[in-house]
């Protein structure tokens, strides 16, 4: 269980990249039933650490001794990463708390010092897409996407810019405690509490607008109705638009497929219903629009490389067999 959570910061840190963590790790919030961390910031030196902002310092109390006894250990972003060379003594520091079970968790640029550690190596990672190119040539055996928002790969969890931090620290409470302590922490945050890591980072808009501004209300409409099957001509058919322009409006909105779309939502709504509900899987299965238990289980570990059941009994406990 997550309880102990400590963040190694370096000279020229980012701030906003600091204060998600923080947020989301760092703030009493037992008042609402929430989990209380045991919550510090460490460095190789403590004592004054300078910021990128440059018109602030922070007072950092602790050393690196501190990440020993860390569940979850958090690399923010920090200035000049394609070039800089990281301390050894945090290095080794992270190598070892990777050795003893411990998560690591990079936002934005941070992912360059678990590469300079070795921990990207053979492991799908992404960072910001504008340092993407930069950290896979630094890293060649690190599997970099640059198109997501985040990626769990066993115990390390990189994120790309800022706010993609934030979904990333609400995925791993998440994973701990369920989809409802997440989705408090979301609500005083005032974020979405829930991001698909898959998610596109950034979406290119056409130069020109097409005569439907947006596939919104289709979006809507498929969300309501998963359970229902549906085929890109009866979407386009709904949006008012030929099949092939609604695929690419489709496409420019969301970043993805309406198939990959659906089938992500799908996924996620199955998630909820198997850590919410005691419905058996062949009813998550029809409620979900997969039809049948076999078809969910193929998708499951397809998509979160585990079960229906195995997923359930991680987020609920011990349940009755499905």
């Amino acid at each position: 269980m997550l309880k102990n959570v400590a963040v190694a910061l370096i000279d020229g840190v980012n701030p906003f990249e600091l204060g998600v963590v923080c947020e989301v790790f760092g703030i009493d919030r037992s008042d609402q039933g929430l989990p209380v961390y045991d919550f510090a910031v460490c460095a190789v030196q403590p004592g004054p650490l300078p910021t990128r902002a440059g018109a602030f310092t922070i007072s950092v109390p602790y050393g690196l001794d501190r990440l020993e006894s860390a569940d979850l250990i958090a690399i923010p972003a920090d200035q000049h990463c394609e070039a800089r060379v990281y301390p050894e003594p945090l290095l080794d520091a992270l190598r070892r708390a990777v050795d003893r079970g411990a998560r690591v968790l990079s936002v934005c640029s941070g992912a360059f010092v678990l590469g300079a550690a070795g921990l990207l190596d053979g492991r799908r990672c992404t960072t910001h897409w504008r340092h993407t190119d930069e950290l896979a040539r630094r890293h060649p055996l690190a599997r970099v996407e640059p198109d997501v928002l985040y990626i769990d790969d066993g115990p390390i969890i990189t994120s790309a810019g800022t706010a993609a931090g934030i979904d990333a620290c609400l995925h791993l409470v998440r994973q701990e405690h369920g989809p409802e302590i997440a989705n408090t922490i979301a609500r005083r945050m005032v974020v979405p509490p829930h991001r698909d890591g898959g998610q596109a980072q950034y979406i290119e808009r056409p130069l020109t607008h097409a005569r439907c501004d947006t596939v919104g209300d289709v979006l809507a409409w498929m969300e309501r109705n998963l359970d229902v099957e549906m085929t890109v001509e009866q979407l386009a058919e709904r949006a008012h638009m030929s099949p092939r322009t609604f695929a690419r409006r489709f496409l420019q909105e969301t970043g993805t497929t309406p198939y990959r779309w659906l089938l992500r939502q799908r996924v996620l709504r199955a998630q909820e219903l198997l850590e919410a509900t005691d419905d058996t899987v062949d009813a998550v299965a029809g409620r979900t629009g997969f039809g049948n238990a076999a078809a969910l289980r193929h998708q499951f570990m397809r998509s979160l490389g585990t079960t229906p059941n195995a997923y359930r009994r991680t987020f609920r406990g011990p349940m009755r067999a499905a």
